[in-house]
């Protein structure tokens, strides 16, 4: 991987397995847009960048050197070896069909608090309405950004903005009948901060049954949570199109989502994670068992 800083953006070249596209529509976060020029603008950690790829060229605009080192090649996971992961998966046709259809994919870092309320947000929602609720949550109670390519951004709310947020106000941001548990999460990690933030090194059995004591976050939940903000990869998330496509080209029809996750977790080792996110995109985007 080489990178320039030129006028306000960053150029990434030799640096092979990044596709936007198949990074942001793969379920795994909810702060971007896609552009009418294909790129993607997204808000992370305080930020807005515009991510686009160009031939072989990534361009990060709004973005400077000192950016990219402090934040934006962890947050694309930029030092992990793809090639080395991919590899390692692809020792089936169902895999190596699902990785190539979704090459290009990297597990994003996110920040626990923000993954443990988008989430929760998640739970009977839909991805479209999930990105307003947090939008609408983002502009009622975060801190502004600032203006980019005439629109105004708002961070994703800190902890104790949540905290302070009136219940009322987070239903009127479109959370429904998950208000109370984000006002409750945000109370209590308050507290628990450091118990939070150190998870990523605790065992995934340890922080698994942790975040399963917060309302509203159930199996599925806390393994979406564990993968994409804690790097616990051994984790296999199920939701419906996981679910098909396990049932559709892995086992029965009849197979519970406990038993698809011990499948998996068998199958894939510590790499379930990965295996997942190129199993989701690919099952979603063709209708597999739809």
């Amino acid at each position: 991987m080489k990178i320039r800083e030129e006028k306000n953006r960053i150029i990434i070249t030799e640096q092979p397995n990044f596709e936007p596209c198949h990074i942001f529509e793969c379920g795994q976060a909810f702060r971007w847009e896609k552009e009418k020029n294909n790129s993607y603008t997204v808000v992370a950690n305080g930020k807005v960048i515009n991510v686009a790829k160009e031939n072989d060229n990534i361009f990060i605009n709004n973005a400077t050197e000192e950016d990219f080192y402090n934040i934006w090649q962890d947050y694309f996971d930029l030092n992990t070896d793809y090639n080395k992961i991919t590899s390692n998966l692809n020792n089936d046709d169902i895999m190596k069909k699902a990785i190539e259809f979704g090459h290009g994919i990297r597990i994003l870092n996110q920040d626990e608090f923000e993954t443990i309320i988008s989430f929760i947000i998640s739970t009977n929602n839909r991805i479209p309405m999930i990105k307003k609720v947090i939008e609408n949550l983002s502009i009622n109670f975060g801190n502004k950004i600032g203006e980019y390519n005439g629109k105004e951004y708002y961070a994703f709310p800190t902890m104790e903005q949540l905290a302070k947020a009136p219940v009322e106000v987070i239903k009127d941001c479109k959370a429904g009948f998950r208000s109370e548990r984000i006002k409750e999460a945000a109370i209590r990690i308050i507290d628990e901060k450091d118990i939070v933030y150190s998870l990523k090194s605790k065992s995934y059995e340890e922080a698994l049954e942790y975040l399963m004591t917060y309302n509203g976050i159930g199996n599925k939940v806390a393994n979406c949570v564990l993968l994409f903000s804690m790097k616990q990869f051994s984790t296999f998330p199920v939701d419906v199109w996981v679910r098909r496509v396990m049932q559709e080209l892995y086992v029965p029809k009849t197979t519970s989502d406990k038993e698809i996750r011990k499948f998996a977790e068998d199958k894939f080792g510590h790499m379930s994670g990965y295996a997942q996110q190129y199993l989701f995109y690919y099952a979603r985007e063709q209708g597999i068992g739809k």
